[in-house]
């Protein structure tokens, strides 16, 4: 059993991702849910996941607003990938559940204070509140046994060249969390290229139940990046992360020092792996390399079709 906080930035990946965990309550225990400015202004990504838990019948999950901007810079929003409110493609009603009133992180070092078992914490967007509660509670942060995370890459990038979003939106806080030596678990954008999901396999949900008919919804808005494109599959990359928690055979990684460059025209958030031993650093970081994509794609969409029968 993982017991989960989860740091997202709500993003259609980032509700994928969060429904692929509802669907197995055997394996993971949501202690709450913060969000984070990223893929949308806080207030959107905020509202997205409340309306998605109360849309869902999860109302009971406590959701934490957090940061509202990276440590150092202005937030980048990214409409052309989640659309102006983060979510588009879905109407879902008005969320009716509301904040736990306590910011984002004083909301995870609470959490951690009161565990007596150790806690995964899933990060699914820029890692700004990771990294406040990092440096504002090292003692909370004891209680992490790992960071899941989305973000980063060995060798490419999809908002620079050589970086990806997540890093590049916040890369002062990022580099803090790569220097933590708190166990990492990377799914950068090649092992989430790798697991892209066929354009043709989640239409099989339609027809299907609550979370099946969500989950349609998002992703004939979220893939059609991938459809001008001509391409065939699309990466649900926030997905990733909980797919090698709940399906650890099918990946395989290799563990690394990570560090990030938060300078740079170019190279702004680039996350850098010591391949070769140069740095007196410890390996830290575990980046994900391969996996089964039949299995992980299978894995998603029985997932979906699991959530429907636990909301009924």
């Amino acid at each position: 059993m993982y017991r989960i906080i989860m740091d997202c930035d709500p993003g259609h990946d980032d509700i994928i991702a969060l429904m692929a965990m509802l669907a197995h309550p055997e394996t993971f225990e949501i202690l709450g849910i913060t969000t984070v400015a990223g893929n949308q202004t806080i207030e959107k990504v905020t509202n997205n996941a409340l309306k998605v838990l109360d849309y869902l019948g999860f109302s009971q999950i406590p959701v934490s607003q957090g940061a509202a901007k990276p440590l150092c810079r202005e937030p980048e929003p990214q409409p052309d990938a989640h659309g102006e409110s983060g979510l588009d493609g879905p109407v879902l009603p008005p969320a009716v559940s509301k904040t736990t009133g306590l910011h984002g992180v004083r909301f995870m070092e609470k959490i951690l204070l009161e565990q007596t078992e150790s806690v995964t914490l899933l990060a699914t967007g820029p890692l700004t509140n990771v990294a406040l509660l990092l440096e504002l509670n090292p003692e909370a942060a004891k209680r992490i046994e790992r960071i899941c995370l989305m973000g980063g890459s060995l060798y490419g990038g999809n908002i620079l060249p050589r970086s990806e979003f997540n890093i590049y939106h916040d890369p002062e806080a990022a580099r803090i969390v790569f220097r933590s030596g708190i166990p990492i678990v990377m799914s950068g954008l090649e092992i989430c290229d790798a697991a892209a999901v066929p354009l043709d396999a989640y239409p099989t949900l339609a027809g299907g139940g609550k979370a099946s008919r969500l989950t349609v919804d998002m992703l004939d808005f979220y893939t059609e990046y991938s459809r001008v494109r001509g391409w065939s599959d699309s990466a649900i990359f926030d997905l990733t992360p909980v797919m090698q928690l709940l399906r650890p055979e099918i990946f395989t990684g290799e563990n690394y020092a990570v560090d990030v460059e938060t300078q740079g025209e170019l190279c702004r958030g680039m996350t850098v792996a010591d391949f070769t031993g140069t740095w007196d650093a410890p390996k830290s970081t575990c980046v994900l390399k391969t996996v089964d994509r039949d299995a992980y794609v299978q894995t998603f969409l029985e997932s979906i079709r699991k959530l429907d029968s636990v909301i009924g």
